[in-house]
């Protein structure tokens, strides 16, 4: 029985910072090493075979430091930017406690949290879902009905668009869902209902 694992990228530098990191290509911290480190030796004992993450160097670094932690820093990857974080256009490099100053806690709320409200230029949860869950359908699902473990290594946003989907989860529910950086989330495939 297949077994599919999402892990979200460390904490990157811009995490720390308190900005809107969206699309720009942020390393992570050593405390988001410390965190990808972490994440692979919770997916130590499991068998993987391949890896999907998205094109932000973020992603892509605690996947190899997981990697490296389960010894097996050779594994096939898929990268591909529908699994990129939503995009948040001009408010990307901007802090968020600056940013809700001058344009209002409630706004920059809504920007944050609502389903289909985008940020200028940017993208909504709704947006994100609308690349996300077509590419998994057409690249990763076969995987998986195959009898692959599939890792994947994204982003909050990314992987909450990806959760709504395997969940069934309303948009006011996975608006609730957290995800916290590097740690672990499994499903047993058979039984997802899909």
């Amino acid at each position: 029985m297949a077994k599919l694992f999402l892990v979200r990228h460390g904490q990157s530098q811009w995490n720390l910072e308190n900005r809107f990191t969206g699309w720009q290509n942020i390393d992570i911290t050593a405390l988001g090493q410390l965190e990808a480190q972490k994440a692979g030796k919770a997916l130590a004992k499991e068998s993987i075979d391949i890896a999907f993450t998205s094109t932000l160097i973020r992603a892509q670094h605690t996947l190899q430091i997981i990697l490296d932690e389960i010894g097996k820093p050779d594994m096939p990857i898929v990268i591909n930017a529908a699994l990129n974080e939503r995009s948040y256009g001009n408010l990307e490099g901007l802090n968020k406690d600056e940013t809700a100053v001058k344009y209002g806690v409630e706004q920059v709320h809504i920007w944050r949290r609502s389903f289909d409200v985008a940020p200028p230029g940017g993208e909504s949860l709704k947006d994100t879902y609308d690349r996300v869950i077509p590419y998994f359908e057409h690249d990763i699902k076969p995987e998986l009905e195959v009898g692959k473990n599939i890792l994947i290594v994204a982003h909050g946003n990314s992987l909450r668009a990806l959760i709504m989907y395997l969940e069934h989860l309303s948009p006011a529910q996975i608006l609730e869902r957290e995800i916290a950086t590097g740690d672990p989330i499994t499903y047993q495939w058979d039984q997802i209902i899909h």
